[in-house]
């Protein structure tokens, strides 16, 4: 099968491709904006046949696909940081929704016309009351930051295209991700990365946090790639599922078992500056849809996420 993932160089994009191409036997095109971040997947070439365009190009986009012919598709490129969005809410909305608009508008006029597997994020249900949780598919969104709304709406476009013209579209809606490689402006490779460094001695042993109160539910990248493929087999077109654990942890809690991971001796003190807007307090997923028409079960536990995080940290210096 001719497969094509959108942001095959990115945190999730890598693994994915590492996987696929160690489970089946497709074959493989990775799309990416740009070479930033070749380093990602440098060792599954040439296997993995990699193309350079801009999801919000469309003719460019549309020249890709032409070219590939895919018979799936994983769309993960995108704006993927909750903060930036705040930064810049335009441009956030250009690249998780207008470049999948171009992307779907290539898609609809293939022949034959792909599995769709797009990949949202639980934030979407953004404001949830603590006896909602964990959360369903049936869940109203309740966006509490302008990423949120954008992957809404992206997420929304997929039924859309669904509905009106057949484009056989699956939504995913992961929770939180974790893993090695993961850019460190998210919290747990940020935590990792000062640790690291504290650890080399570059830095004083003091760890600067936003909020850690929140709770969230982390699946490791290398089960969530797991699940991208058994969704896009097994999952039903036009419908929504959640990817997550059921299993909430405190980001205080997780800062912890990290610092636990590390023989130095470190302070945390909060940041003001780190503090975002808005925070959501809690949200676990309800992954019962996923796991029941799939069959996919979370492997890794998030001690083993956390190590290997750290270790990767332990390797980089940028």
């Amino acid at each position: 099968m001719r497969v094509l993932i959108t942001g095959v160089t990115g945190f999730v994009g890598s693994h994915l491709a590492e996987h696929l191409l160690a489970a089946t036997d497709w074959e493989i095109t990775g799309l990416s904006r740009t070479l930033d971040h070749v380093k990602n997947v440098e060792g599954l070439l040439p296997r993995l046949r990699l193309q350079v365009a801009d999801c919000g190009d469309r003719e460019a986009l549309g020249r890709v696909v032409a070219s590939v012919r895919p018979e799936a598709v994983f769309h993960l490129a995108g704006q993927a940081l909750e903060s930036i969005s705040w930064q810049n809410p335009a441009a956030t909305f250009m690249q998780n929704v207008a470049a999948e608009i171009n992307l779907f508008e290539a898609l609809r006029h293939a022949e034959p016309r792909p599995r769709t597997l797009i990949v949202g994020s639980g934030l979407a249900y953004g404001l949830v009351k603590p006896d909602e949780n964990p959360i369903s598919e049936a869940q109203p969104p309740r966006p509490a930051s302008p990423y949120a709304v954008s992957k809404i709406a992206a997420d929304y476009l997929g039924y859309q295209y669904f509905v009106s013209y057949q484009l056989p579209v699956l939504r995913l809606r992961p929770f939180n991700q974790l893993g090695p490689r993961q850019q460190s402006s998210f919290a747990i490779p940020a935590f990792a990365r000062q640790i690291a460094a504290i650890e080399r001695g570059e830095v004083e042993p003091l760890l600067r946090t936003g909020n850690l109160t929140a709770v969230r539910d982390f699946t490791d990248v290398r089960d969530a790639a797991v699940a991208y493929r058994l969704a896009l087999e097994h999952g039903t077109p036009g419908e929504a599922y959640n990817l997550g654990t059921g299993t909430g942890h405190t980001m205080r809690s997780l800062l912890e078992r990290l610092v636990n991971l590390s023989s130095a001796t470190i302070r945390i003190e909060q940041a003001p500056e780190l503090l975002r807007p808005l925070d959501v307090p809690h949200i676990v997923a309800d992954a019962s849809k996923l796991k029941a028409q799939t069959g996919w079960q979370p492997a890794i536990d998030i001690d083993q996420s956390l190590r290997d995080t750290l270790n990767y940290w332990r390797t980089e210096t940028g």
